[in-house]
């Protein structure tokens, strides 16, 4: 059967979880959790994704992104790789980490509501897996971005957003009493929650989209208008392939370069490296890819001149 397709188009929200190969632990300690929470940051930095909500659990992990770029599927290559080759040279380990394709669900962000419910099922994460008392508070739970929520803005990482989420709890000012009142609503919910799972929480769980039947249609639209394409969206989206052409183009006019003395240039010529650093920190473009665009022959080539440069 083949696989399904991923929906991408600028400005999607996705609630996204994959778990660990044969469910076991994709974090040892909290030192994996605190690796886990600053590759997510890297991530969002070379793509342009906003996370409105993460959660890290044992096996598993949450998280809730909006895309401007369309980019879900080559910001999630790059995510999970980059995590598990840390993560199996920091343990010695080999072989997969994750299990299988991750679940992408695209969620409605038009201010109905379906944003906060999906946020909502990522913080509350801990509480359905019984790892905080009836009376300890959401917040004492550090790996999820909730206690960023009731932060002050400085605090917080650049990456996580939380002015939407904000605009459909009714909070009108991000402030110390406009916190006080997110923290309390939450705090209720959580009550709530832990007696009962609503039916609302099982159906994100196992459909594909989050959403009003209009947006639902939306979607469904989209998907016969692209059917048989590798991605959803791919015409309507900048790929991260054209950001790093745009880059190199860039890069060859502040250095006077041609692309022919690009490729006459030796392999390792020392600014080709630095272009290189350039490329790897504000794209998801792979070494394979930037190698070959700038001429440094093999991939291993280039990371190498390029660690010599930096």
């Amino acid at each position: 059967m083949p696989r399904k397709l991923r929906v991408e188009y600028e400005g999607a929200i996705y609630h996204v979880m994959n778990r660990g190969d044969r469910r076991e632990p994709i974090f040892l300690n909290d030192q994996d959790r605190q690796l886990f929470v600053q590759t997510l940051g890297e991530a969002c930095q070379k793509t342009g994704w906003q996370a409105h909500a993460y959660c890290l659990m044992n096996n598993h992990f949450h998280l809730v992104v909006e895309t401007p770029r369309a980019n879900l599927v080559a910001g999630m290559r790059w995510l999970l790789g980059t995590y598990s080759a840390r993560f199996n040279r920091r343990h010695k380990y080999f072989g997969h980490v994750f299990s299988g394709r991750y679940k992408s669900l695209v969620v409605d962000g038009s201010g109905s509501g379906y944003l906060k419910s999906v946020c909502d099922y990522v913080h509350l994460n801990p509480v359905r897996a019984k790892l905080l008392g009836p009376k300890q508070k959401l917040a004492t739970y550090g790996w999820s971005s909730w206690p960023q929520y009731l932060q002050r803005p400085g605090k917080r990482p650049a990456w996580v957003r939380v002015d939407r989420l904000l605009g459909e709890s009714n909070i009108k000012e991000d402030n110390a009493a406009g916190r006080r009142q997110l923290e309390q609503a939450m705090e209720q919910r959580k009550e709530l929650g832990m007696s009962k799972e609503s039916g609302d929480w099982k159906r994100l769980r196992r459909g594909w989209c989050w959403g009003p039947q209009g947006f639902r249609e939306e979607l469904l639209e989209l998907i016969g208008q692209k059917r048989g394409k590798q991605h959803y969206g791919e015409e309507l989206r900048e790929s991260d392939e054209r950001k790093a052409q745009r880059l190199v183009a860039g890069m060859l006019r502040q250095e006077g370069w041609t692309e022919e003395e690009l490729k006459v240039r030796r392999k390792g010529d020392r600014k080709k490296a630095r272009m290189a650093a350039r490329l790897r920190a504000e794209t998801a473009m792979t070494w394979a890819w930037i190698a070959e665009r700038l001429a440094m022959g093999h991939w291993r080539s280039a990371l190498n001149a390029t660690r010599r440069a930096v």
